[in-house]
This record gives C-alpha cells, sequence and structure tokens, in this order.
C-alpha cells in the first residue's frame, strides 16, 4: 500500500486531469485540483486557480496547505492548444500556449518546492504529450511547450534529486476524450493505424501510469519520460 499523500493536480475539471484526480482518491490520497471552472471528481478539494498568474497560483496553494497540509505530490497537467501552421501562427497563439503549457508548470512546481524541500520528499509529475518529442503539423507551439517539460524535469532532477524529491514527464499520446470523440471515423481509422497498438489510449491508463510514478514504488525513477502512447512515439 502506498503512502497516503496530499496529492494537487492541476487542470482537474475535465478529460485526463480529472481521471488521475480520481485514480489518486480511489488510492486514498488527500486530493486537490485546480480548475478556472468546474470542478474536480468527488472526494476532491476544487480551488480555482489560472495557472498564467503567480498570485493566483500562490493562493491555491495556500488554501490546499490549509485544508490538506502541505502538497507533496504535484501533477502539472493543466494545457492548452492553439493549434495553427506557422505561417498563420500569431506571437498571442505561441505565447499563450508557452505561458500556459510551460510556464504553468514552472509556477506550479516552484510553490510546490518550497515544502518539497523542507520535507525531503516530493514527487513531482509534468505532463507532456507524444507531439512533444514526436512533432506534429500545426503545433509548434503546443510541441515545443511539450518538449521543454523534458528538459525542464531533467534540471530539476539534477538540482533537488538528493532531496528525496523526483521528477518525472508522462507522455500520453491517442486518448478516448471529448477532443478525439469529435474527429471523422475516417480521420480516427487513419490515426489508429499508425498506433502500433491499434487503439487509442484511455485516460485511466495514463492516470494509473502517473499515480504509479507518485508512489513508493517510483522512488528511484527521476528525469525518465514515461511514454503512454501505444508505442507510437517509439525512439523517444
Amino acid at each position: 500500500m502506498t503512502t497516503p499523500r496530499t496529492v494537487l493536480v492541476t487542470g482537474g475539471n475535465r478529460g485526463i486531469g480529472y481521471t488521475i484526480a480520481e485514480e489518486f482518491v480511489a488510492a486514498g490520497h488527500r486530493v486537490a485540483v485546480t480548475a478556472r471552472s468546474g470542478s474536480g471528481p468527488e472526494g476532491s478539494l476544487t480551488v480555482v486557480a489560472d495557472v498564467t498568474d503567480p498570485e493566483s497560483v500562490d493562493a491555491a496553494f495556500t488554501t490546499v496547505e490549509a485544508a490538506l497540509g502541505p502538497v507533496e505530490v504535484v501533477v502539472a497537467n493543466a494545457g492548452i492548444t492553439r493549434d495553427v501552421l506557422l505561417m498563420r501562427m500569431t506571437e498571442e497563439d505561441f505565447s499563450s500556449v508557452v505561458d500556459t503549457n510551460l510556464g504553468g508548470a514552472f509556477r506550479v512546481v516552484k510553490r510546490a518546492s518550497k515544502n518539497m524541500l523542507k520535507a525531503r520528499f516530493g514527487r513531482i509529475v509534468l505532463v507532456s504529450s507524444v507531439v512533444g518529442l514526436y512533432g506534429g503539423a500545426g503545433q509548434a507551439n503546443y510541441a515545443a511547450s511539450k518538449s521543454a517539460l523534458v528538459g525542464f524535469a531533467r534540471s530539476l532532477t539534477r538540482e533537488v534529486g538528493a532531496r528525496g524529491i523526483t521528477a518525472n514527464v508522462v507522455a500520453p499520446g491517442f486518448v478516448e476524450t471529448d477532443m478525439t470523440a469529435v474527429l471523422a471515423p475516417e480521420k480516427q481509422a487513419e490515426y489508429k493505424k499508425s498506433i502500433p497498438a491499434g487503439r487509442y489510449g484511455t485516460a485511466t491508463e495514463v492516470a494509473r501510469t502517473i499515480t504509479w510514478l507518485a508512489g513508493d514504488d517510483a522512488a528511484y525513477i527521476s528525469g525518465a519520460v514515461i511514454p503512454v502512447d501505444g508505442g507510437l512515439g517509439m525512439g523517444h
């Protein structure tokens, strides 16, 4: 049985983030989620936060700490896409995606690290994407923000690895979510053909990889990129 921890999942109000929070609750952890709107699963505490605003992030942590204790596990999952070909990509298309996906992870992890360093324990999991290392047409902004998380996690590992803190990246591939559900059937078939497993993943498969990484059994894994993509991004 993994030790119960205080866990914060950013963007935990829908999709993969919601399922991640659900799995942590099911495993007996004290779970909080940040959301700009909506709420996390039953049994979790929802705090309203905008990961692009350091004061908002700080206030969210203060609320969680008062209710559940110092955050021991942080899952940086909040992210946005603004897919558009480079020639048409605006400054705002680029900077908003990078500021949310990469800047958001930086702000959340920086705030979490204070207590982790004191406690000499911490689990940092950054949710990237197969696109981060595989690339995606029309996704220069998103792919850049997601691949940058690898350098971030590895630098963190070198900085705080001796303090009982791990920092890892999980890179999901195509997962059954509202976003993939709206794709035309022929588009879905085409995507599935490129995945060796021949199917989309489930949010639960991603979430359980993350709960395992945050648990006692993964204490000696840090700076790793764990793909959960059915073999799509092999070699990265």
